[in-house]
């Protein structure tokens, strides 16, 4: 699909950076290419079926990778124009969305701002002028505001994905993990492999939905 009639309605400096990773998709590989080509004909078959396209991104702690992805998704969604999309996270525990990941989000272009203070913050992501903001913030992937049935589950780290060989409620799991940065709190390299995560979750997701016919 094209993204001409959505491109100029993304945020400035997020369209940017989309427009950046897009032009990246050769570094991703083609094993990888293989799983999001797969998650690209999940979705179209939902679409042909006329039925609710509902992703529900799961890790452990739902503190990062699962929610970057969740909003990488919904804003990629958007930007080429696949209609009917609605994008979750969860985690087989809730933590909080780390402040660390809001950063980096931020520098990507995304307008991030705390809804509600507290050990589990809620904040508000906006991605577009035209677009209505959405929540995000941890929790359960069987929570109250998620899916619970016919949804697209999509692990984003391998400790999720090995310990939930089964989630209630989803119609496809798909294995899409990633490393964590949480590694690299504390150390001189933290900056960096927070950016290098984002850039590679945003840049698969977008390859995926620029695939949706």
């Amino acid at each position: 699909m094209s993204a001409t009639s959505t491109m100029p309605a993304i945020l400035p400096d997020l369209s940017t950076s989309i427009r950046k990773l897009s032009h990246q998709f050769d570094q991703i590989s083609a094993d990888r290419k293989v799983i999001l080509h797969h998650l690209t004909e999940v979705i179209e078959r939902k679409i042909d079926a006329k039925s609710d396209v509902n992703m529900n991104f799961i890790c452990t702690h739902n503190s990062r990778r699962s929610i970057l992805a969740q909003i990488w998704a919904q804003t990629a969604a958007f930007y080429y124009g696949v209609k009917g999309i609605e994008c979750f996270s969860g985690g087989t525990e809730a933590t909080a969305f780390n402040s660390r990941a809001v950063d980096a989000m931020k520098e990507e272009g995304f307008e991030i701002s705390m809804l509600k203070k507290s050990e589990n913050p809620v904040y508000k992501v906006k991605f577009s002028n035209n677009a209505a903001a959405f929540e995000v913030y941890s929790k359960k992937y069987d929570d109250a505001v998620n899916p619970k049935g016919e949804f697209i589950a999509i692990m984003t780290c391998s400790h999720a994905d090995e310990n939930c060989p089964l989630i209630p409620g989803a119609s496809e799991k798909i294995s899409l993990t990633y490393d964590d940065p949480k590694e690299f709190d504390g150390t001189l390299r933290e900056s960096e492999k927070y950016r290098e995560r984002v850039h590679e979750i945003g840049r698969e997701i977008l390859y995926c939905f620029s695939n949706v016919r």
